[in-house]
């Protein structure tokens, strides 16, 4: 397929792929940053096209990967499983998963944290519950400990029941205990942080009526 450059045609559907001619006959098509170091004249061996062709797959494969990531951020584990499911090997997907970090639009670490920093915002869960999530992800053992460094489980679990306790105003102390606890519980905090925390809810919600009787501390 060696020739010589006849034209370089910018394809009428694509405008980021062209059409590249060899001898007045068209020959193949390439991502535009690919073609860009092309011109007319310019004789290409087998050699040099199977590299052109080569880098073409790469641009492609790299352009899935932008695409998944833009919906939202991903581990590195995430984006090798979407490659392979494209049916992409390993010898293709590795250079593509090494250039999206290198540009920093892949970051482990970044995007443990990120994940940490959600939960706790939107969805506070136990220390355990976060790292079985990010085990899922398919982060390693070293990042999750970092990233979970420090976290204050009796916090997580009083923004846990904060917003919960305010719907079960109103119920009795076991029925709200039973209910917030379980709720608490379903995050994975265990009955040490739990107990606590919903004593104090029980406070907050009712702080308007004075102190309330719990069960069990009725006044003599």
């Amino acid at each position: 397929m060696a020739g010589r450059i006849t034209r370089l045609k910018v394809q009428a559907r694509n405008k980021e792929r062209v059409n590249v001619y060899l001898d007045g006959e068209f020959a193949f098509g390439l991502a535009a940053i690919t073609a860009g170091w092309l011109s007319v004249g310019q004789e290409l061996s087998d050699e040099q096209i199977a590299g052109l062709r080569a880098a073409d797959s790469h641009e492609a494969v790299y352009a899935k990967a932008i695409r998944f990531l833009s919906y939202r951020p991903r581990s590195e584990a995430e984006v090798r499983k979407y490659l392979r499911g494209k049916g992409f090997e390993a010898e293709v997907g590795e250079p593509v998963i090494e250039r999206l970090k290198r540009a920093g639009l892949l970051d482990d670490e970044a995007f443990a944290r990120s994940w940490v920093e959600d939960r706790e915002e939107f969805r506070p869960r136990s220390r355990r519950a976060v790292a079985a999530e990010l085990r899922q992800k398919g982060l390693a053992g070293d990042v999750i400990e970092s990233v979970l460094e420090g976290l204050d489980e009796e916090q997580s679990a009083t923004r846990a029941a904060q917003s919960r306790a305010r719907r079960l105003k109103g119920l009795p102390w076991p029925e709200f205990r039973n209910k917030l606890g379980g709720y608490l519980s379903r995050r994975g905090f265990s009955y040490g942080v739990i107990s606590p925390v919903v004593e104090q809810a029980w406070q907050m919600v009712n702080e308007d009526n004075g102190t309330q009787e719990i069960e069990g501390e009725s006044e003599e």
